[in-house]
């Protein structure tokens, strides 16, 4: 059994290529460049040369993008290499994604075009002075007066002023899409969408912004760009006037849940050179890991790991699926799964002690570079709690939605058995807002009920049943307290944000449950790869969960993750997937 897709192994092989004869990936020669801050340069054009960028750009517009999935795994590979290269290739995906959204169909075919012979893209949101605050944005577009701008003869096309700032590829991208005010009033339709190239701009109508100096991900392009009454003209504009925050809204509910990728490529990279470090090291005359209390504790860290690859997992399959709940499903998939991997890594930096912070002792500095690299990643495309106060903002309907037990069965069915084809994307069928809720976590009674039959039939152990169930229990309650909740826009109670973070381990468990019911191998307990066998992974993920939602887990629960450190050391990579065929052969990777 496998989830891989060719083109992961084919990147994973072209990475592996480029790094022969010192090439562009060597751990040394990516620690240097972040010493200097400098770009990766050498390994981007790698990825270049393979062709990631196809990857970005829909089928419908050229590309070969036909599953989220497919991407998330893709940067996923790129991230276990180096979060850098990871953060600075792909945003060009987020570049574009607008256009994808919202886009007619000329633009966006124009810009995959562009794309694939190596245009870079950039996405202008964010400002020095509001944050994440869209909705102060102070860059304007007005209409371009006739004897000036784009298509001054019959005063067509738009004027660009303002700065954006904290822009990833601000500088080095070729092309950039801006959120400009179009209505001096503001408000949500005060705000419109350009794609702006900055080829074809006047000399001295923009300028750049100087790079930021950051705490990681030291060498990517992190900087700003000025518009200085810059003509754009009329066919650079995204969607309707008007539209910009809503296809923005939009096209978050794809970045969001894709990027997740980087954060799973990062725990990736950690844990293998945490288990690495362990297996060399002794103490007391003993390695590391023949330490019960060392084993317990990489046990639990790939449990975590596999809570959020399951969240990732169902998630990015869910546009294709279940396009109508994005707006839920990118919002916990981008607050659960960077925290998820942020817990896990601040557990390996305690294993590692002061070998996590050297920048050249051990392993040539990667792990300290990766500490650093990976907390930008809860940051970008709306913090934590910018996504829990969107989750939060739908708690009256997801309570609805629990209460009365329904769910879009086809759509869930398709999101979690990744045996089955997917839908085609179709971004018309987005909404800003879930009339129908959440359907995975709606549909947990269920799959509690379904894992129960697994264990009367002798097919799980009991043990996964008692989770499940007291997963289902810890849901009921949550739900109560999220349709008893009372609060303002402007006012949102500090318990909240507490109920979005649980719901998020909800979220997480179900997936875990539907992941294993829709994807194991049940006719025979003892088949397929040795993770899925009995349950093991997901007695191991499920018992992550509830420790987070502060349900006591007993020593029988507990012995799974025993279980799941002996296949990790077993792993020739130190590390363990849910999408692997076999546990000895789980990621075509290495970071030596």
């Amino acid at each position: 059994m496998s989830m891989h897709h060719p083109s992961v192994a084919a990147l994973e092989k072209a990475m592996g290529d480029a790094d022969q004869h010192d090439g562009p990936f060597r751990p040394g020669s990516l620690a240097e460049l972040d010493e200097r801050e400098a770009f990766p340069a050498a390994a981007i054009r790698a990825l270049d040369d393979f062709g990631l960028a196809r990857h970005y750009v829909p089928t419908r517009y050229g590309g070969l993008l036909d599953d989220h999935s497919e991407l998330l795994q893709l940067l996923r590979a790129v991230a276990r290499r180096d979060l850098t290269v990871a953060v600075a290739h792909a945003k060009t995906f987020l570049g574009g994604a607008c256009a994808w959204v919202a886009g007619n169909t000329a633009q966006a075919a124009a810009l995959g075009a562009d794309i694939q012979r190596g245009a870079v893209a950039a996405w202008g949101l964010t400002e020095r002075h509001h944050g994440s605050d869209l909705l102060a944005g102070e860059l304007s577009a007005t209409r371009a007066k006739s004897g000036a701008g784009a298509g001054a003869e019959s005063g067509s096309g738009w004027v660009l002023d303002g700065e954006k700032w904290l822009i990833n590829n601000a500088t080095r991208g070729d092309l950039i899409s801006v959120l400009a005010r179009t209505d001096p009033a503001g408000g949500p339709r005060g705000f419109s969408l350009f794609l702006v190239d900055k080829r074809t701009l006047p000399e001295g109508s923009y300028s750049h912004r100087p790079k930021i100096l950051t705490h990681g991900i030291r060498g990517a392009d992190i900087s700003g760009i000025a518009f200085h009454a810059a003509p754009v003209p009329d066919d650079a504009l995204i969607g309707d006037i008007g539209d910009g925050i809503e296809t923005v809204l939009k096209a978050l509910q794809l970045t969001r849940t894709v990027a997740v990728g980087l954060s799973l490529g990062a725990a990736d990279h950690a844990l293998s050179l945490a288990t690495g470090f362990a297996e060399g090291r002794n103490l007391y005359g003993r390695r590391l890991t023949d330490l019960p209390r060392v084993r317990r504790i990489l046990g639990e860290i790939s449990a975590t790991i596999f809570l959020a690859e399951a969240t990732a997992q169902v998630s990015a399959r869910s546009p294709h699926a279940l396009t109508a709940e994005m707006s839920v499903v990118s919002a916990v998939t981008k607050a659960a799964v960077p925290t998820l991997a942020q817990d896990a890594i601040d557990r390996l930096t305690e294993l590692m002690g002061t070998r996590g912070f050297l920048s050249r002792t051990y392993a040539e500095g990667q792990y300290a570079k990766l500490e650093r690299d990976h907390r930008i990643v809860a940051i970008f495309d709306g913090s934590t709690a910018v996504n829990r106060n969107a989750l939060i903002d739908q708690f009256a309907r997801l309570a609805r939605a629990y209460r009365r037990g329904r769910w879009n069965e086809t759509g869930l069915a398709e999101a979690v058995d990744t045996g089955q084809e997917l839908t085609a994307f179709d971004p018309a069928r987005q909404r800003l807002l879930s009339g129908d809720g959440c359907s995975l976590v709606q549909s947990l009674p269920d799959a509690a009920q379904k894992i129960a039959g697994l264990a009367d039939r002798g097919l799980l152990p009991l043990q996964v049943s008692r989770m499940a169930d007291e997963l289902t229990t810890v849901a009921d309650r949550l739900h109560e307290d999220m349709a008893a909740l009372r609060r303002t826009p402007r006012d949102v109670p500090p318990t909240a944000f507490h109920l979005a973070e649980r719901y998020e381990l909800v979220y997480a468990g179900t997936a875990a449950l539907r992941l294993w019911l829709h994807n194991a191998p049940v006719a025979d307990a003892a088949a397929g790869p040795q993770l899925w066998r009995n349950g093991l992974w997901l007695a191991a993920a499920l018992a992550a969960a509830l420790t987070r939602l502060g349900v006591p887990v007993d020593a029988s629960h507990a012995a799974a993750y025993d279980r799941v450190a002996d296949r990790l050391l077993e792993a020739p990579t130190g590390t363990l997937s849910l999408l692997s065929t076999d546990s000895t052969d789980d990621l075509a990777w290495s970071t030596s």
